[in-house]
């Protein structure tokens, strides 16, 4: 069948503890018997946001941002034609953690430049049918500009499902409406996420269940168009309400995505079972239909052999002429799960770069239309949300092995948190140099801010620019780039200059004209150093591309680190929010948890985060995070401290941090 997923090994906590979990539900009626360790059986039915004591913790706040289609990094990317829908599995339906936990070993997508959408994929008999995002992956791909849906997974028999769960689903009221309609357009709204993947594989309907399914998709449809939702059908249950996966869009289940009123789902997943010449019927029928043919999504299954993965991509993007139509890949965090044991945050993303890059790590030679894996970079054209200042990265990817400030770790504690992830560059990575081509990877040995930086090492034996934004950014006679770096205490001298461009590249696949502006040569003692460029030496206008140009000295190699880049007209800093308190707390082993709120600071604020004042007067980081509320594990008493000391600072766009809210938890 389609795709499938069996309650597996549990990871909560007991039942009455303080953490918030990722939130997921039956439709109504629940499973008989008694749910498993960790596990709570909720009906969506009963939900409303008013009784839900988690819903701080599980809302997204940061708004969908535009994006555009920059000249693409190569010759065979498309623009306008093939996208990638992603269904991807962060943890277990159950105990998953609604703010990141205390691991780096954590799957943290960066690649958001080649996404359309984002599936926040899982669900089981066992525990729940229905999934909410957490807020950590909303927050993270709206700041990319990728929508995130929910889950709605009515399991195949044989993986415990029962038909009266889509019963439940699509009932209707005394008046004929769709209650649980009503209650998906809902959650949507009050977590903030964008829509719903529905898949129907629950054996053993008949026409009648088909029909009122439709029905039910064309009430959701119509309740959440207002606020912006979307719906991608599956390709399982058809007219007939039986499963029978197509492969292809056809008369079958084509009431599922267009009936003669209109459109019913944005867009269909089609099952794995496709041929090349299903796909072009598929296109051919979406056309007939009024329809993009790119709104259909191929399934290409990578669960299992990620890259090794036998998949005829001529059937999907063939590389000499028009895409067929779309692609949707299911579990790309194979990129994670593949990795041996001892896997560090560095392994993954080397490993997710090429997938996503191809072997080469360089976009703008993908390779790969020639036969084996066809990375998404040899295809898709990539697209970047640098519209408007300020702007700013720390290189952060939401997870690391420590926390770092201003270049010193505040805690030494591995973490993981999505919504706390930077604007990363999109194409990994675009070397241009007459010489030996460098390393380029995002490091976690060392950072400015966050978890990790951008480090580049190598021989250097010519210049070589780093290409790092394509970018639409205004920028005048005032307008500033902050750049700190520093070299590795092994490495040469680097003499640095940042690399600006006002015009787009001339062609697919060619350099933007850059302009070269000196930031300085850097020494292995000198340590982290902050420049500050002024733009309006190289004429007012929009920057079109952001870079850097790296030159060694008499040969000796370099290891030189990015550790954050800024582009602004002014500085900025946030107001300090208020009404920071101790919502609830917990005590077990000696040590409290507990749950915090504060006020939202007025202005402009990316983050929040948190720290602990020690005895000492240092400050140890404990968490961030897009909302207002947050959960912190297991306080323990410092010396005799007679109160643990509780902070929360605003977090600017270019990382200046507001005075802090305090509170007191007495021992």
């Amino acid at each position: 069948g389609g795709p499938a997923v069996a309650a597996g090994r549990r990871r909560a906590g007991a039942a009455g503890s303080l953490q918030p979990y990722a939130s997921y539900w039956f439709p109504d009626s629940l499973p008989s018997g008694t749910p498993g360790d960790g596990i709570t059986w909720r009906s969506l039915k009963a939900w409303t946001p008013g009784n839900d004591r988690d819903l701080a913790f599980n809302t997204a706040t940061v708004p969908l941002a535009e994006r555009f289609t920059p000249v693409p990094a190569n010759t065979t990317a498309r623009a306008g034609q093939a996208r990638i829908s992603a269904l991807a599995a962060f943890d277990h339906t159950a105990g998953n953690p609604s703010q990141g936990s205390a691991t780096a070993d954590y799957y943290a997508p960066t690649h958001w430049a080649y996404l359309d959408e984002l599936v926040f994929w899982g669900g089981s008999s066992g525990e729940g049918l229905i999934l909410a995002p957490n807020a950590p992956v909303v927050d993270a791909a709206h700041r990319n500009g990728v929508p995130v849906l929910g889950t709605v997974f009515l399991p195949p028999v044989a993986y415990g499902g029962q038909l009266r769960w889509t019963r439940d689903l699509v009932q209707k009221d005394a008046a004929g409406r769709f209650p649980l309609a009503a209650k998906l357009v809902q959650v949507a709204t009050a977590y903030g996420f964008d829509g719903w993947f529905i898949n129907a594989e629950t054996d053993g309907g008949d026409a009648a269940l088909a029909a009122d399914m439709q029905a039910f998709l064309r009430a959701l449809r119509a309740a959440g168009a207002g606020h912006g939702l979307r719906i991608t059908w599956y390709d399982a249950m058809n007219r007939t309400g039986q499963v029978g996966w197509q492969g292809a869009l056809n008369e079958l289940n084509q009431p599922f995505f267009q009936d003669t009123a209109g459109p019913v789902a944005d867009s269909l997943f089609v099952d794995f079972r496709w041929s090349a010449r299903r796909l072009a019927d598929s296109g051919r029928l979406a056309g007939q239909l009024g329809r993009s043919r790119y709104e259909l999504w191929a399934g290409v299954d990578v669960e299992s052999a990620g890259w090794d993965s036998d998949t005829d991509w001529d059937a999907i993007i063939p590389g000499d002429g028009d895409h067929i139509v779309s692609y949707g890949f299911y579990r790309p965090e194979w990129t994670l799960n593949h990795l041996p044991a001892g896997r560090t945050p560095d392994r993954f993303h080397a490993a997710d770069d090429r997938f996503w890059s191809g072997e080469g790590l360089d976009p703008t030679r993908p390779g790969g239309t020639d036969g084996g894996w066809r990375a998404p970079a040899t295809a898709v054209a990539d697209r970047s949300t640098l519209t408007a200042l300020p702007f700013a990265t720390t290189f952060n990817t939401g997870h690391g092995l420590r926390w770092y400030e201003d270049g010193s770790a505040t805690s030494d504690a591995p973490w993981n948190h999505l919504g706390l992830q930077d604007r990363l560059p999109p194409r990994r990575w675009v070397v241009r140099t007459a010489g030996q081509r460098p390393d380029v990877a995002l490091d976690f040995a060392d950072a400015w801010r966050g978890g990790s930086s951008l480090l580049v090492r190598g021989a250097l034996d010519a210049p070589a620019t780093l290409e790092l934004f394509p970018a639409r950014l205004p920028a005048g006679a005032t307008t500033v780039l902050d750049l700190t770096h520093r070299a590795d205490p092994s490495s040469g001298p680097v003499t640095v200059e940042v690399a600006v461009a006002r015009q787009d590249a001339p062609a697919p696949g060619e350099p933007a004209p850059y302009a070269y502006l000196p930031a300085g040569t850097v020494e292995p003692g000198d340590g982290w150093r902050t420049v500050s460029v002024r733009l309006g030496a190289s004429g007012a206008g929009t920057l079109r591309a952001l870079g850097v140009r790296l030159t060694g000295h008499d040969g000796a190699a370099v290891a030189w680190r990015l550790g954050a880049l800024a582009v602004h007209d002014t500085a900025g800093s946030p107001a300090a929010p208020k009404g920071l308190k101790v919502l609830d707390t917990a005590t077990a082993d000696g040590a409290v948890s507990l749950r915090l709120s504060w006020q939202r600071a007025t202005g402009p604020v990316r983050h929040y985060e948190l720290h602990r004042r020690l005895p000492d007067g240092k400050r140890q980081f404990l968490g961030g995070t897009c909302g207002t509320a947050f959960y912190v594990p297991g306080l323990r008493r410092v010396q005799n401290e007679p109160a643990a000391r509780l902070e929360v600072r605003a977090v600017h766009e270019l990382f200046t941090v507001s005075d802090p809210a305090k509170t007191q938890l007495p021992w």
